[in-house]
């Protein structure tokens, strides 16, 4: 007989952005914040940038359970909530349909930013609807190192502030940028340095409750919404993790493309 705090888990990345999926069908995982802090150690625990409880929205009252059938529960590596995350919703759709959960290549989901929709394209990549990226017209300042860089407010719909850098992106291990005015996100907030290119940005990326990541799929989309690039079809972003690629429907949708993998599963035991 299983332990009481042994449960299954699979890890999963996107252009390097690594989860830890928790399968809870039946809402029966206690995912405290420490328990979240220690699955995403890379030292003590299993190691990732974020969690991923995946959960029936019929145990989550304010989902439409017709509509949604699983709830994206995403918790930051320190243990925060998060709206969403653009690469981990990749990973998710792509381990539903991997265990067969989801009857076609569409799947519907739900988020604390909403209901999603995601597809798998026939180049094995997969595609997300993440909805309206807002860019707001008040600017905020980011300071690093010294330096300091004004910013746009960006909503995708996770909290984002981006830099748009015209020489070339800053070198070395990226720390905590600091926001003028302080009070701009109260709930923390995902900082994009991007590099214009012919067929995009280049960008790295500081998120909130992880620090520097090799992608950020919600970041990816705040900077092509932020570079409003009418002439290409599809903005591709480069990560130091991998490409992704950006465009919008006719409704103003920012859609998401990229890949999305699954590299093990077994089950741990929860402290």
């Amino acid at each position: 007989m299983a332990r009481l705090n042994e449960v299954t888990f699979i890890k999963g990345h996107g252009t390097g952005n690594d989860f830890v999926l928790l399968p809870d069908p039946d809402d029966a995982i206690d995912l405290t914040a420490e328990r979240v802090r220690w699955l995403c150690d890379r030292h003590r625990g299993i190691g990732a940038d974020g969690v991923i409880r995946i959960v029936r929205s019929a145990h989550v009252a304010e989902i439409d359970v017709p509509v949604a059938e699983f709830f994206m529960d995403y918790r930051n590596a320190d243990g925060s909530l998060a709206e969403m995350c653009g690469n981990g919703a990749r990973v998710m759709v792509r381990y539903l349909q991997a265990r067969g959960l989801a009857d076609s290549d569409e799947v519907v989901f739900a988020t604390r930013g909403g209901l999603r929709r995601a597809w798998r394209n026939p180049d094995t990549t997969i595609t997300v609807d993440m909805g309206i990226v807002v860019v707001r017209d008040d600017d905020v300042t980011v300071s690093m190192d010294g330096q300091r860089w004004p910013a746009r407010q960006v909503y995708a719909p996770n909290p984002h502030a981006v830099v748009t850098i015209q020489a070339q992106l800053p070198d070395g291990p990226l720390p905590t940028p600091e926001l003028q005015p302080v009070d701009a996100y109260p709930d923390g907030v995902n900082v994009e340095f991007a590099l214009p290119t012919a067929l995009g940005a280049q960008v790295r990326v500081v998120e909130r409750g992880v620090g520097e990541t090799l992608s950020c799929g919600t970041g990816a989309c705040a900077v092509a919404a932020t570079l409003a690039r009418s002439d290409l079809a599809e903005v591709q972003i480069d990560l130091p993790g991998g490409s992704v690629w950006v465009s919008f429907d006719a409704d103003g949708h920012s859609l998401l493309r990229g890949p999305a993998d699954l590299v093990a599963r077994g089950t741990v035991l929860l402290p």
